[in-house]
């Protein structure tokens, strides 16, 4: 790293490292690093979002929809899983969703007592235009990287992620 590189992550690294020379500060170097990443890219979705009248809840059952592909339905247990949150607040969602004319609820053909979440076209314009801004603002995010540091970045991050699962 060039001496005029360094960040605000080096310079708490070095006062810790004065403070406690004891310790392994590595882990400080990567988590503080990927912790301020983290609300930079909350920034940016919520702009992106923000730039389409959406909130990032709404975007996040939007897009469980956009990606299931023709006909853009689900069943409420299906956005559960896709969303991981709890069924009152999936319900809430569906609510505010339905309510702003960008999903609709239909009776589901293969179960009598189930319903289906359907995308409406104003849900599909809403989270195509959404989800185009956000990878926009990633790709500058990542511009100074090779499409060789982003591959070895999204593996070794991937590879780091895997015993929280």
């Amino acid at each position: 790293m060039a001496p005029d590189s360094s960040d605000e992550v080096d310079d708490l690294v070095l006062a810790w490292r004065r403070e406690r020379a004891d310790l392994d500060l590595a882990p400080v170097e990567v988590f503080s690093r990927i912790s301020r990443l983290a609300r930079l890219l909350d920034l940016a979705r919520r702009d992106a979002f923000t730039a389409h009248s959406i909130e990032t809840f709404e975007f996040d059952v939007l897009a469980a929809l956009r990606r299931a592909g023709q006909p853009y339905q689900l069943s409420p247990g299906q956005l559960l899983r896709e969303t991981m949150v709890t069924s009152g607040t999936m319900t809430n969602r569906i609510d505010r969703l339905t309510e702003r004319g960008f999903v609709e609820r239909s009776p589901d053909p293969n179960d009598r007592r189930g319903v289906l979440v359907g995308l409406t076209s104003a849900g599909k314009e809403a989270v195509d235009g959404a989800f185009e801004t956000l990878l926009s603002s990633e790709r500058d995010l990542l511009g100074e990287l090779s499409t060789t540091e982003r591959r070895q970045l999204a593996d070794l991050l991937k590879r780091l992620m895997q015993p929280l699962r």
